[in-house]
């Protein structure tokens, strides 16, 4: 079965941090095909600008490398404008892209920071993510 889902920066961020773990693994099923990533160029430019923080040591060329890769997996969709007001005026993207993606798809919102976003049962956590997954294997 495919998923498709949004991935919050923090939950890249998080991933690329700790092998292993679960944004890790929401990574891995993005990047093996089980999860059809949602993207859109504000997304993937959010994406390299936190990703190059020296706070984080990630080098130009895996970054780079991990830039390249996820377009290839992914579908891009406009986000839809929601007139949803958020925390952090940089994550509305992220629900606006899941909101057009879901007049046509099943679609998650794939995040560490649940607070960040309205409470609705398609905001997840990557743990979460993985169980909607694990569930749905025949």
């Amino acid at each position: 079965m495919k998923y498709y889902a949004v991935i919050d920066t923090n939950v890249l961020v998080s991933a690329l941090l700790k092998e292993d773990s679960a944004p890790w693994q929401i990574l891995r099923e993005a990047l093996d095909g089980c999860i059809i990533l949602l993207l859109n160029q504000d997304i993937l430019t959010e994406y390299s600008e936190v990703l190059l923080r020296a706070k984080f040591g990630f080098s130009k060329s895996s970054v780079a490398e991990i830039i390249s890769e996820l377009p290839k997996r992914a579908l891009f969709i406009d986000a839809k404008d929601t007139k949803e007001l958020f925390p952090d005026p940089d994550d509305a993207v992220f629900y606006e892209v899941v909101m057009q993606a879901k007049e046509t798809h099943d679609a998650y919102l794939v995040t560490g920071n649940l607070k960040h976003f309205p409470a609705k049962p398609f905001v997840v956590t990557p743990r979460e993510m993985l169980e909607i997954i694990q569930n749905n294997i025949p």
